[in-house]
């Protein structure tokens, strides 16, 4: 504030002239603003990059200019006009002394002295101790090391470590140079020891003041260019100004070549302040630019030797300068940049061999830094290569090819590069470098390609890059084969001469880029046609072939042996060079252009010679050359390890053939065009099997924009298939394009290969057609490769065919494969091909030289006389052993007859049919025939057998019919528990009261997990019980801000209606004898102490805490409930006297039982004085007539069950109260009682959200775990002391009928019904155990419910806000709405007219009917499982309201106020006593709230539908501690919309004595320990349980192809799928959150080592 008015200010007059507010909005009002937004992205921000209009990747759009994106023309117009001189004068001036001040003091290098000019008179002893940032240090080491230097807490080192980090530098103490100094040496020694230590300057006090000052006149300076045009021209003029130094003088070069000196904080404001001025301008970004390129080579080596990463490096400017088409152009022609860059790359590359080649091997940790840096010089030359000229200049073409030149250079260094040796003998000792080549090699990638790209412009270009790119290549291969000395080769007449050399012998290279590109460039000529019209201009005559295809003829043949497991000692080094060679990543400039070249061998030479040469360096000359190798290489017996690679190496030979001739869907090879090319690749991919968008995409090649053309092309091979509620979106093959499939499609792993024609045959059997899979049709060859075909009807070729099939023919004699065989049937089969296209396509008089055909009807010349090819395919049809293949050389012999036909007609008139055919069609009928009868008797036989075993069974049921009787019965009693079938329907049935159903008692039998025994359920017997979950939970809640201070005080009997926090029990169901689950957890704990000492890692869950896995499905449980009969059965075993009193009768001898017992009570509490007195008391009091306070039940429990009812109790009060375990404390009963009615309204709140039933198919797992915990909850008492359960019903009892003994207890408003409901009904045995007077159980329970429903009824009055919309004209004179306005006129009247108007009975009854249904609900399930009443059928129905039926099975009357109206006497009184309560007045008027009923149902915040806004929202978020700073991992709360800064150490906070991070923090006061949240960067949602326990889970926002994209790292635009949001929100609202967590932990063992309790 202060420099702002006291140096700042003075300086914006001077500047206006005037008062600054006024100067500065007449100079925005003149100026038109730039077409430029100025922008500067954050971290994480959103940006827009449109992929139809964008030049690359690079082009971004902020939101809002997105948002609003109409491209206007913008003319160029001159911004000073609308200054005056004078202003512009003045401006000059305070610019130029500004700008000159901030540089020189951010610039200044010396700790202890200022510049001369601003040196002060005396000079204090005041220093700082400086930290700064470096990339090398991590925060823990920089906290710890604070820690101990400038002795601070935790707390203040991580603020400073995160200042430090965030600025670039941090003093971290303040005082005179000894003290500061003594710091620094700690600090240095401290982290010196396996790094280079911290950076720490003392530096002056007064130096810093400047400095930070000079900050502060950069941020100012940018801000006031921002008020006009003009302003900011002046600035960037200078900025640019050269100073009285010449070169480099300039302010903008003084401060980016001391870029690196700076700290973080400046860089960072001197980057915005150039992105502000000088690259909103576009003259003087023209101006920067030159000077930026000048500079180019220092800035590089800069950034190379610093540690800041790249986004805090001016070189980072680039992408800013080069990505601009006409920049790029400009800085080529007359900066001769692309040399720069090139050479550039060069020198940081200085490692080479004997050869010149790069060597990488073993880098210093140093130099792979350097090499990691170097490599973003790369991606400044694609920059400058990624939009290509539309038109040449001569000196644009000069300068490209100098460039060229450099590339060349460049490229001629890699050729050859880490040369292999196969190791024989032993295995390698260590494994040699092979990464560095290969990361060079895919960053050049799209470099190599643009290059191509570039040349295919222009012919002159063209023409010169072939020329000087052959050159290269002749010089790399004079300093290759000096010393391998000649061969001949020959076979069937034919020879040729080649070298001797053996790749499993000599040394071989897989980096040849030189060769490549000569490869690219050539396919260049034939596509451009320029090799047709300029053959003159080009050295066609002389290229030597044989010199061409040596080296990828090696590299392949490298392959080869590496697959046939020549090279296995070679280790993994090898094997992952194979493997990228081949990678989608790498293939297009590695192996793709392998095959081009030896296209283009081929197509240039004699296809013998070519075969000879390539025999001899697969190195199967031999086996070829001398006739019957094959047989005597068999009879004596060899390693049967060289059998098997021979035989791969032939298979690999004939494949690479294969390829050769079928790979022409390049353009420049075969007639395609580009789409042709995609088009082939995706068949291919989803001939394997169907694929989502993404996994497509990351099959096919992208280029240097990323982009793979697959969308313009899938529509028309594939269709879409949307996703269900998991998994995603799939694209299917079109059938149509199934006959496009080759199964020697070079772009197919092995294993994508057999899967492929698994695929592709199981489709042709299911469509009924043979199984044969010929070739596919292919498009013609460019004219340059059209050669290439001769090589199929090359004597070589045919002797190497018919070789193999001699061996197959003679099987026995021959070491030969399957796979061998399968291809050269397909070569035979694309032979076949090729020629019938030549006929069809044959033009007038011109004759076919391609004639395959007859070759292959020829025999063998004269001495051996081999049989003709034709005739060993047919012997081979019938080869029982070749059923497989049969489909094929049938396939084939048909084609075969066609051409025969064909030529035939196209010579003379048609000709009988020959034998051939005949013979052909014979044999397909006979086999027809043959494969009928064969299925007919499988048939007759299956159902043979099938009529056998339906009869033994028959059989078997008959002799045991009593054993299946029983089985029947045991199912239905076991059934029976579930189902209504004992009682008859057509009776009412009533859960509750007097009147409730009687239902015979079933027998429950079920079988232990563990021990497999089965028993029965029963009173007396040994426990059983099932796992369960007990956990805290806000699901309901209406307020989650509510926290219990101190829990061991906390009196939790009266639950409150906004149900803040609750206790949840869920269950897998599954069952287990107590004593085999104590056994099963004491080996858990015993395990996991063991585990303990051996690793410190986290299991998902925590056995101090109780929890354990259920041995059968591995749910997360903490504890077990006990099984029981039906507690009341047992309770309610007295007479049923018929004269059961009325609720007024009843309310009163109540009232008697609790004030005899609490006179009791007082009397033991106070101390004996006299033992008469005592007694006399007891005497006067008026006793209930059978009431016996001296009785005390006896407990009809076990001791294991009653074991097993307090281990439950306790655990469900440990976790509900988050206290010790404490059997005895008198909250346990209440805590059961909560957590049952609080578990059936959670699950009650499930079934109407989703519009279920009450009593539909529950999952049994629900339904077995309500009825234990009810039921649990009903006999809990008996071990509980009597006489807290008698005091717990009084308190509970005085809250709805007054006693002068209870005082405080909360007003009716403040009660949930419900809890009281339960809690009243489970306690009330208590006290009617000693009741002998003959008032049964179930007249308690029905007066109870009565008694609290019209308490919830008057509850719903008081605060039913219903507004008289007119609407009143439906029914206005029912008896409900006469009764219900009647109650409405009593409770104004005991109100003080405090109520409303009356509304119209009408809604009011309405609402009543409304509010108390969840209530009614609750009710039904919670005496259903109580009592065992099945439930009416009518419940079990979908649709209907069920008010009436409710009602009649809770045994209500249809007109709820009727209870008021039959108990009027004593109702009217409650009701007044219950109205006059204060909280009740001060509602009313309007001083509190309460909650109105029916509450509104929780559910999970609404997610907007796109998702940028969930970007945005999350991108203007700023970290709620460190002052403003942008959180990197902001992270959305779906519970209740908050945002936190996740992950960080800023937002840590303190949680039971451990530091937390934001979000776990956040769901202990939102979610009592469980939390569900929105990673907003990585798109995925976290669950969160505990500090331990958390996982991922798929979000709910989905592409168009129905894919979610965690990470975003594919940018498609994503929507909100409503389906897969609800299943979360299902999750939560079940309580399955932690369950969900703890499968992921079990499933996922990674998981289990997050720290999540950081996040």
């Amino acid at each position: 504030m202060l420099a702002q008015h006291v140096l700042l200010g003075p300086m914006e007059w001077y500047l206006c002239g005037e008062d600054p507010v006024f100067g500065f909005s007449k100079l925005e009002q003149t100026n038109k603003p730039s077409h430029l937004c100025g922008r500067v992205f954050k971290v994480g921000e959103p940006t827009y990059s449109c992929r139809d209009c964008a030049v690359d990747p690079t082009c971004v759009l902020c939101m809002e200019c997105f948002l609003g994106s109409v491209h206007r023309d913008h003319r160029y117009r001159d911004p000073l006009v609308h200054l005056s001189e004078d202003m512009i004068a003045r401006t000059y001036n305070i610019f130029a002394i500004m700008f000159r001040y901030a540089v020189a003091i951010l610039t200044w290098e010396k700790e202890n002295e200022l510049p001369g000019d601003l040196e002060m008179v005396e000079k204090s002893d005041t220093y700082y101790c400086m930290l700064f940032n470096d990339e090398v240090h991590t925060y823990e080491q920089v906290i710890y090391t604070l820690q101990k230097a400038v002795n601070c807490t935790q707390k203040e080192a991580i603020g400073f470590a995160t200042t430090v980090d965030r600025d670039g530098r941090r003093s971290v103490r303040y005082g005179d140079f000894q003290y500061c100094e003594q710091a620094k040496s700690v600090i240095v020694r401290n982290t010196s020891r396996q790094t280079k230590p911290l950076k720490v300057q003392v530096m002056h006090s007064s130096i810093v003041a400047h400095q930070n000052f000079g900050l502060k006149v950069l941020s100012w300076l940018g801000s006031i260019i921002g008020y006009s045009d003009g302003l900011r021209r002046i600035l960037c003029q200078v900025g640019l100004q050269e100073g009285p130094d010449g070169e480099n003088s300039s302010l903008v070069d003084r401060l980016m070549l001391s870029d690196s000196k700076l700290w973080k904080g400046a860089r960072s404001v001197y980057h915005q302040l150039f992105m502000s001025s000088l690259l909103m301008d576009l003259k003087y970004k023209k101006l920067f630019a030159i000077r930026f390129a000048n500079n180019y080579e220092r800035l590089q080596s800069d950034y190379v030797t610093d540690d800041h990463d790249r986004e805090f490096s001016i070189t980072d400017l680039s992408v800013q300068i080069f990505t601009v088409p006409s920049l790029a152009r400009m800085l080529i022609t007359e900066e001769n940049l692309m040399t720069i860059i090139i050479k550039t790359f060069m020198d940081h590359l200085r490692h080479r061999d004997a050869q010149g080649r790069f060597q990488f091997e073993r880098y210093t940790a140093l130099q792979a830094f350097k090499f990691r840096r170097v490599q973003s010089l790369i991606l400044d030359l694609k920059y400058v290569l990624i939009s290509k000229p539309t038109e040449w200049s001569d000196e644009l073409r000069q300068k490209f090819l100098e460039g060229f030149d450099a590339f060349l250079e460049l490229l001629k260094c890699m050729q050859g590069m880490d040369p292999i040796t196969r190791q024989v003998g032993q295995h390698i000792e260590m494994e040699p470098e092979w990464e560095a080549a290969f990361t060079l090699q895919m960053k050049l990638t799209h470099v190599i390609s643009m290059m191509q790209d570039w040349c295919a412009l222009d012919e002159k270009v063209l023409i010169e890059a072939y020329k000087k790119c052959l050159a290269v290549l002749m010089q790399c291969h004079s300093g290759f084969t000096d010393g391998e000395q000649p061969i001949t080769l020959s076979i069937c007449g034919h020879s040729v001469e080649t070298i001797r050399y053996c790749v499993s012998q000599e040394k071989v290279s897989i980096h040849l880029p030189v060769s490549r590109l000569l490869a690219g460039l050539h396919v260049l000529l034939s596509k451009s046609e320029v090799a047709y019209k300029f053959p003159e201009l080009l050295p066609l005559s002389e290229l030597s072939p044989p010199m061409l295809i040596e080296h990828p003829l090696r590299c392949l043949v490298l392959c080869a042996q590496v697959h046939a497991g020549m090279w296995r000692r070679n280790g993994f080094s090898l094997v992952n060079q194979i493997y990228y060679y081949h990678n989608v990543k790498c293939r297009r400039e590695m192996f793709d252009k392998d095959i081009v070249m030896l296209q283009t061998g081929v197509s240039m030479m004699d296809p013998n010679h070519f075969l000879m040469i390539m025999l001899s360096r697969f190195e199967l000359y031999q086996i070829f050359s001398t006739p019957d190798y094959g047989k005597r290489f068999s009879s004596e017996i060899t390693h049967k390890d060289i059998v098997q690679q021979n035989n791969t190496l032939i298979e690999e030979m004939l494949y690479l053939i294969i390829m050769l001739v079928g790979e022409r869907f390049s353009p420049g090879v075969g007639q395609v065009n580009a789409t042709d090319e995609i088009k082939r690749e995706i068949i291919h991919q989803l001939s394997i099997r169907p694929m989502a968008h993404s996994e497509l995409v990351k099959s096919l090649p992208e280029d240097e924009n990323k982009e793979t053309g697959m969308e313009s092309v899938i529509e028309a091979v594939a269709c879409f298939k949307k996703p269900g509620l998991t998994g995603r979106g799939m694209y299917e093959l079109k059938p149509e394009c199934a006959k496009e499939f080759n199964l020697y499609f070079y772009h197919f792993s092995r294993a994508e290969q057999s899967k492929a024609e698994e695929a592709q045959r199981k489709l042709k059997r299911q469509n009924r057609e043979d199984t044969a899979l010929p070739p596919p049709v292919l498009p013609p060859f460019c004219p340059l490769f059209a050669s290439l075909v001769n090589i199929l009807q090359s004597d070589v070729m045919l002797c190497v065919m018919g070789t193999i099939l001699r061996w197959a023919v003679e099987h026995n004699g021959y070491a030969w494969s399957e796979s061998m065989l399968q291809r050269v049937l397909h070569l035979i089969g694309m032979a076949l091909q090729e020629e019938k296209q030549h006929l069809e396509n044959v033009m007038e008089e011109h004759v076919v030289t391609f004639t395959f055909t007859q070759k292959i009807s020829k025999p063998g010349e004269a001495p051996n006389n081999s049989p003709s090819i034709l005739a060993m395919l047919e012997t081979l049809q019938n080869a029982p052993y070749l059923e497989v293949h049969k489909d094929m050389i049938r396939w084939i012999l048909k084609t075969f007859n066609a051409i025969k036909n064909m030529r035939e007609s196209s010579s003379t008139s048609p000709v009988a049919e020959t034998e051939g055919t005949i013979m052909e069609e014979s044999s397909r009928d006979k086999d027809k025939a043959e494969r009928k009868r064969k299925a007919e008797i499988a048939r007759l036989r299956r159902e043979k057998i099938m009529a056998q075993m339906s009869e033994m069974q028959r059989h078997f049921i008959d002799e045991n019919k009593e054993l299946f009787q029983q089985t029947l019965e045991l199912d239905a009693s076991t059934s029976a528990v579930f189902d209504n079938s004992p009682v008859v329907s057509d009776m009412t049935l009533t859960a509750l009261g007097p009147a409730q159903t009687w239902v015979p008692e079933q027998r429950q039998f079920v079988t232990c997990i563990l021990c497999q025994e089965e028993q029965e359920v029963k009173v007396e017997s040994r426990a059983m019980v099932l796992a369960a979950f007990v956990q805290r939970s806000t699901v309901l809640s209406k307020n989650r801000s509510k926290f219990v201070q101190d829990p061991e005080k906390y009196d939790p009997l009266f639950t409150q209606p906004d149900l803040s926090c609750g206790t949840h029990t869920g269950s897998c169901g599954h069952v287990m004898h107590a004593h085999c689950w104590q056994r099963y957890f004491d080996s858990v704990q015993a395990k996991e102490q063991r585990r303990q000492q051996r690793l410190r890692l986290h299991t998902s869950y925590d056995v101090e805490n109780g929890e354990f896995l259920c041995p059968l499905c591995e749910c997360l449980s903490n504890t077990v409930i006990p099984l029981l009969l039906p507690p009341r059965n047992i309770f309610n075993s007295r007479l049923n006297f018929s004269d059961q009193p009325n609720l007024t009768q009843w309310i009163r001898t109540i009232s008697q039982q609790i004030k005899a017992l609490q006179v009791l009570r007082k009397e033991e509490s106070t101390p004996n004085t006299a033992s008469s007195r005592n007694s006399e008391n007891v005497g006067e009091l008026q006793l209930p007539e059978g009431f016996r306070l001296d009785f005390h039940p006896k407990n009809p429990y076990s001791e294991s069950i009653k074991e097993m009812l307090t281990t439950f109790g306790t655990a469900t009060y440990k976790v509900g109260l988050k206290v010790h375990p404490n059997e005895e404390d008198p909250r346990v009963p209440i805590m059961c009682w909560s957590s049952c009615a609080y578990t059936i309204q959670s699950i009650e709140r499930i079934l109407s959200d989703e519009d279920k039933p009450l009593f539909g198919p529950l999952p049994c797992r629900l339904d077995d775990c309500l009825r234990s915990l009810t039921r649990f909850a009903a006999a809990h008492w008996t071990v509980a002391s009597l006489s807290v359960v008698q005091g717990h019903f009084s308190k509970l009892f005085a809250s709805l009928v007054p006693n002068e003994n209870h005082e405080d207890l909360p007003c009716i408003l403040d009660i949930d019904m419900f809890h009281l409901l339960v809690a009243l009904v489970l306690a009330f045995p208590a006290l009617q155990c000693q009741d002998f007077s003959g008032i049964s159980l179930g007249t308690g329970d029905l007066h109870i419910f009565h008694l609290v429903t019209m308490a919830h009824i008057v509850q719903i009055l008081l605060t039913s806000c219903t507004e008289d919309n007119g609407m009143d004209q439906e029914n206005p004179t029912g008896e409900e709405e006469l009764a219900v306005l009647t109650l409405y006129k009593t409770l104004r009247q005991y109100t003080g007219s405090a109520l409303k108007e009356t509304p119209s009975g009408w809604h009011l009854w309405r609402s009543v009917k409304a509010g108390i249904m969840p209530f009614l609900k609750c009710s039904a399930l919670f005496f259903h499982y109580l009592n065992g009443v099945p439930s009416p059928a009518e419940l079990e129905a979908t649709g209907t309201s069920h008010f009436d039926h409710l009602c009649h099975y809770l045994s209500l009357p249809n007109n709820l106020i009727c209870l008021f109206q039959e108990n009027s006497e004593i109702m009217n009184s409650l009701i007044e006593s219950w109205c006059h309560n204060n909280e009740v007045k001060r509602y009313l008027e309007g001083e509190r709230d309460a909650i109105s009923y029916p509450r509104e149902p929780n559910k999970l915040i609404d997610l907007p539908e796109d998702y940028s806004s969930l970007i945005n929202q999350a991108s203007n978020f700023s970290c709620p501690k460190s002052g403003g700073d942008k959180s990197r991992a902001p992270t959305l709360c779906l519970v209740c919309g908050t945002l936190l800064c996740s992950q960080s150490y800023c937002c840590q906070t303190e949680l039971e004595g451990e530091d937390v991070g934001a979000c776990t923090a956040h769901t202990y006061s939102c979610g009592s320990g469980v939390g569900i949240f929105l990673r907003v960067r990585e798109c995925q949602v976290l669950f969160l349980a505990g500090k331990t326990k958390g996982c991922f889970y798929a979000p709910p926002y989905l592409d168009d192809y129905g894919e979610t994209d965690q990470g975003l790292r594919r940018g498609n635009p994503l929507h909100l799928c409503k389906e897969r949001f609800k299943k979360i929100q299902k999750l939560w609202q079940q309580h399955s959150i932690t369950e969900e967590i703890g499968h992921a932990q079990e499933a996922n063992q990674t998981l289990v080592g997050i720290d999540w309790q950081h996040l």
